[in-house]
């Protein structure tokens, strides 16, 4: 192999290594911008199962009410 072919070679290997660095940060890129999205909807969803779960309780509590109130009606 002369110089010439060597030097092609490494330049091509060097061209080949670049451009898959290159891809790999684009990749980066793309999986930071998911990752932060996913950490947004976990937040969002986070703040709404509380809302629900309050939710839930206030229903809960009010049911009891009523039924406490019927079960009084039936005795009166």
């Amino acid at each position: 192999m002369s110089e010439k072919s060597t030097r092609e070679q490494l330049e091509l290997e060097l061209a080949r290594l670049e451009s898959r660095v290159e891809e790999l940060l684009g990749l980066v890129d793309r999986l930071q911008d998911e990752n932060d999205s996913l950490r947004d909807r976990q937040g969002s969803l986070v703040t709404e199962r509380a809302s629900l779960l309050q939710k839930n309780e206030v229903a809960r509590t009010r049911v009891e009410a009523m039924i406490t109130r019927l079960k009084s009606l039936e005795q009166a």
